[in-house]
């Protein structure tokens, strides 16, 4: 059975750049109704409901052709939120840029970290309706991608390290249609020490 994880953090604490009903909605609401639909999906399927979520993902073929839509899309918000909630960080926790051997990858596969950030946000600019921007690990290689909705590069055997929800329900609130400002906003917020950590996990 999958269960709801508990925020890293307060609702409030990536205020100003995320607001505190924002959160709210999204991990009480959002989140959870993924998790609810999920388990509500593979009702029965006790050896589906044994496998960890990433794991899932990754190989739906093993799952049955008649909840398979079901189970990519809600255990695909499952993962992805997860994903997003741990990326992220209150102020007095954060650094503004990665170091080390991300920042060294960042630079050689883009030119420079300001240039990762204009593809990226470009990438969640050029993702049409809602889906989720990331960047990816491929053997020491980053690259990025954008997918639909709740889907996630782990769906075609991908590596992603960072992703950015940008469904309107993660920003309307605070930024209504301006997608770019909330992009922009959230640089702020983002934990590099944890995605340092998962590019070292993939290398």
């Amino acid at each position: 059975m999958f269960i709801l994880p508990e925020l890293p953090y307060a609702y409030n604490a990536l205020e100003p750049y995320i607001d505190e009903r924002t959160m709210q909605i999204h991990h009480d609401k959002h989140h959870a109704a993924y998790v609810k639909n999920l388990n509500d999906a593979l009702s029965g399927q006790e050896a589906l409901l044994a496998l960890p979520a990433e794991t899932l993902i990754a190989d739906l073929s093993k799952v049955p052709e008649s909840i398979r839509i079901k189970v990519r899309n809600n255990a695909g918000g499952h993962v992805n939120h997860t994903m997003f909630w741990e990326s992220m960080t209150r102020q007095s926790d954060r650094k503004s840029a990665p170091s080390g051997a991300l920042a060294e990858a960042i630079n050689a596969a883009f030119g420079s970290f300001i240039t990762f950030q204009e593809k990226f946000a470009a990438a969640g600019m050029g993702r049409f309706g809602s889906g989720w921007v990331w960047l990816n690990a491929e053997k020491g290689t980053l690259t990025i991608s954008d997918t639909a909705n709740q889907d996630n590069p782990v769906m075609e055997g991908g590596k992603p390290i960072l992703g950015l929800d940008v469904w309107e329900h993660a920003y309307y609130l605070k930024y209504q249609n301006l997608r770019a400002e909330y992009i922009t906003q959230w640089w702020n917020v983002v934990s590099w020490a944890v995605v340092e950590k998962r590019y070292a996990a993939f290398l």
